[in-house]
């Protein structure tokens, strides 16, 4: 009898958390296959904050939302967009996922986010990123089986960190967690 590939790790949070790079180094450490859903966007339909001018938030979410439910295969680590969370379907999608919700503080977030690449946040800047930040936070909470933060530790810590969770929390055969944690403290 072989053994089933694990359930997709999901990785949330707000915008300049360390998604992407976390994601990268996770998907190394646990030899699997790494997808930026943000990135394939870009790769097939253009710049985001081109795709927003276009179509709008809400046609993005829904484009987001098609490239999610392809990306979430067996042995998967995904990185979604800040906002993907908002879409019904998406959290459905999630649900059968290992997530964990990737943190960060304001003042980190601060030296991070380049705000010509990030349409939310292209007038306000970080007043844009804490107000979106705590309209998002109650899902985010909702839908994580565990909480890493990157403000000041290095990502491929971060990313080891989450692995040795991920690793020891999976049911075999189903990669849903057993119980919700706090990977970094």
């Amino acid at each position: 009898m072989s053994a089933q590939a694990p359930r997709p790790v999901v990785l949330i949070g707000p915008m300049a958390a360390g998604k992407s790079s976390v994601g990268r180094m996770l998907a190394k450490v646990l030899a699997r296959e790494f997808i930026d859903t943000d990135k394939v966007i870009v790769r097939h339909n253009g710049p985001i904050p081109e795709i927003f001018a276009a179509q709008g938030e809400r046609g993005f979410r829904e484009l987001e939302a098609s490239v999610i439910a392809e990306a979430l295969r067996p042995g998967t680590v995904v990185s979604l967009g800040g906002g993907a969370v908002l879409h019904e379907g998406t959290r459905a999608r999630i649900a059968d996922a290992t997530v964990v919700l990737i943190t960060v503080s304001e003042s980190a977030v601060e030296r991070r986010i380049d705000n010509n690449k990030r349409p939310l946040l292209a007038e306000e800047g970080i007043v844009a990123w804490r107000r979106i930040t705590a309209e998002r936070e109650p899902l985010y909470r909702q839908l994580a089986d565990a909480v890493a933060d990157t403000s000041h530790r290095p990502m491929r810590r971060v990313a080891e960190e989450i692995a040795a969770w991920v690793l020891e929390h999976e049911h075999p055969g189903s990669g849903k967690t057993k119980e919700r944690g706090v990977i970094s403290v």
